[in-house]
């Protein structure tokens, strides 16, 4: 199952996923308007049938309630035929309180797999999970917040050289010590820095 926020929501990548033997679940919002009113209208009928599970959560003072709710109902809406092995529209409610205020937020999305809502509901904060650890690991140990590149591409391109940078990191697990250090170890030791990007201290860089 392969989960993209709504910048990924484009028809070729649902195509492309699906022709690869995968599934989807894609974020619906405003980069496609048209099919965002169509399944946010879908979930407001009353003559719809609708997998529901909920989950409830409390933590660090915070209570949190998720509801999701699953409808395999996709053959009515016209701009659903776009989307190769479309199955599924889900939408995930999360309600949180905390200090007495209470803020509801309501996400919907696409799904080539007949999911539960119990496993549209993990896959969702399994995505989220995700991109928490990988924003937080990037801000402490390449201060990715602090960079202030705005110009052109600057912004994607150091981006993908710090996400680069992270995965070449991870590997080498037989350093003992977190993705912080390491970095700061592949500024101190040469010989370390060219065996994390796979290059032997023998072999001539030109």
């Amino acid at each position: 199952m392969v989960t993209i926020d709504a910048a990924g929501t484009q028809t070729n990548i649902a195509s492309k996923i699906v022709s690869k033997g995968g599934d989807y679940m894609l974020a619906v919002k405003g980069n496609q308007p048209s099919l965002q009113t169509a399944v946010i209208e879908h979930f407001e009928r009353d003559d719809i049938l609708f997998g529901e599970h909920k989950t409830e959560k409390r933590a660090h003072g915070r209570d949190e309630l998720r509801r999701a709710w699953v409808s395999f109902e996709v053959q009515g809406i016209a701009s659903a035929a776009r989307w190769d092995g479309l199955a599924a529209f889900v939408r995930i409610q999360s309600t949180r309180t905390l200090k007495q205020v209470t803020s509801v937020e309501d996400r919907y999305f696409i799904c080539s797999r007949r999911v539960s809502a119990i496993e549209a509901l993990d896959a969702v904060r399994g995505h989220w999970s995700i991109e928490n650890e990988l924003h937080w690991v990037l801000d402490v140990a390449f201060r990715e917040d602090d960079c202030r590149v705005r110009a052109g591409n600057a912004a994607a391109n150091f981006s993908a050289v710090r996400q680069l940078a992270l995965s070449l990191l991870k590997q080498r697990t037989e350093a003992k010590s977190g993705i912080k250090n390491r970095r700061l170890r592949a500024g101190w030791s040469e010989e370390f820095l060219l065996k994390t990007i796979g290059v032997s201290a023998e072999t001539p860089l030109i």
